[in-house]
């Protein structure tokens, strides 16, 4: 997998223009641009093993969490995936209705939808001062799919050993 540091130190700019995307939190105030990502999916693993409402609907067809813990705060809370080979691993969202990572950025970045369990950190979150949405540029989004893209384990998805899950008893 590639590293956070080989992230960094890339000849690519746009991949460490997405790092720093995917790091930062957005502050217009201070000029500070960012993708708002790492609430989820910090930390070396890229996920947090919580469970969040990312503002996929405003009435939630599936419980998620509540099922489970009958709480209602929980409606519409999913376990946050690792983003371990993101770039190979879609469709996205629990229910599979992106079948592209700029589909997945493109909900972040302009369709969240208020919800009353709606991820805290999720809401009124602005690269814009009063801004409704995240509003990152196509530019940002094309950096950030860069970044993502980096996180591709090329040796494990081409090793032969991982290639069939289910190998014959007697070949």
């Amino acid at each position: 997998m590639t590293s956070i540091w080989q992230a960094i130190t890339s000849p690519l700019p746009s991949s460490s223009r997405g790092l720093q995307l995917f790091e930062s939190s957005p502050d217009p105030k201070l000029g500070i641009r960012g993708a708002n990502c790492t609430h989820c999916h910090g930390g070396v693993k890229t996920f947090k093993e919580l469970f969040h409402n990312n503002g996929l609907d405003s009435i939630a067809t599936d419980l998620g969490r509540e099922k489970f813990t009958g709480q209602a705060a929980d409606r519409a809370r999913f376990r946050v995936p690792t983003l371990r080979n993101i770039t190979l691993t879609g469709p996205y969202m629990h229910d599979g209705r992106f079948s592209t990572i700029e589909q997945v950025l493109d909900h972040y970045n302009q369709h969240i939808v208020q919800s009353l369990t709606l991820s805290a950190f999720l809401q009124n979150v602005s690269n814009e001062t009063c801004g409704k949405n995240l509003a990152l540029t196509k530019d940002e989004k094309a950096d950030l799919t860069a970044f993502l893209g980096m996180l591709t384990d090329s040796s494990f998805i081409t090793n032969p050993a991982f290639s069939n899950p289910h190998p014959l008893k007697n070949p």
